[in-house]
């Protein structure tokens, strides 16, 4: 059973846990709609991606 020599402190801890964050969501505006949405992403109103239609969009 592996154990510990001895105590992490809470700095070392913390510091190795620093890149754990989550990142900001890259946010652009529509070209058709002109409303923000997540890059890469299906506009889910008009089912619209890269300027073609992909599914049935919600009205």
């Amino acid at each position: 059973m592996a154990v510990p020599k001895s105590k992490i402190s809470k700095a070392k801890r913390n510091s190795r846990r620093s890149h754990h964050a989550l990142g900001v969501t890259n946010w652009v505006e529509d070209s058709n709609s002109g409303e923000a949405k997540r890059r890469h992403h299906i506009d889910l109103k008009s089912g619209m991606y890269k300027g073609r239609q992909v599914i049935e969009g919600k009205e």
